[in-house]
C-alpha cells in the first residue's frame, strides 16, 4: 500500500492550502488522518476521518483545517484556512487497513511540506 500526498508550499499567513493523498489500495481502508512535524518537535496528530465520516482534530487546528475524504477513490484530503506560521511543518497522511486476523496496520505518506512565513 502506497499513500501519495501532494499539495503542500508556500503560502502567506491567512492563506490557504489543499492537502491530497491518496491510497494505492484495494481493501478498504478505516482510519486516514494528517500528521505533522515540526524542525525539533515530536510528529503530532492535526485530523482523523473514520470511513463513516466521523472526525477528530487537535485542538490548534479546529475552525481553520477540514478533513474529508473519498471513499470510492481512496484519498483524504486537509483544507487548511487561516494558515499561521506555526502550522509550518511536514505534513504526512495515514491510512489504518484492516487484515483481519494480522490486525490493523497503519500507513505512511512521503510527507508534504507547508511553510508559512512569519
Amino acid at each position: 500500500v502506497q499513500l501519495q500526498a501532494s499539495g503542500g508550499g508556500l503560502v502567506q499567513p491567512g492563506g490557504s492550502l489543499r492537502l491530497s493523498c491518496a491510497a494505492s489500495s484495494v481493501f478498504s481502508i478505516n482510519e486516514m488522518g494528517w500528521y505533522r512535524q515540526a524542525p525539533g518537535k515530536q510528529r503530532d496528530l492535526v485530523a482523523s476521518i473514520v470511513r463513516g465520516g466521523s472526525t477528530n482534530y487537535a485542538d490548534s487546528v479546529k475552525g481553520r483545517f477540514t478533513i474529508s475524504r473519498d471513499n470510492a477513490k481512496n484519498t483524504v484530503y486537509l483544507q487548511m484556512n487561516s494558515l499561521k506560521p506555526e502550522d509550518t511543518a511536514v505534513y504526512y497522511c495515514t491510512a489504518d487497513i484492516d487484515w483481519g486476523s494480522k490486525g490493523i496496520r497503519r500507513y505512511w505518506g512521503q510527507g508534504t511540506q507547508v511553510t508559512v512565513p512569519a
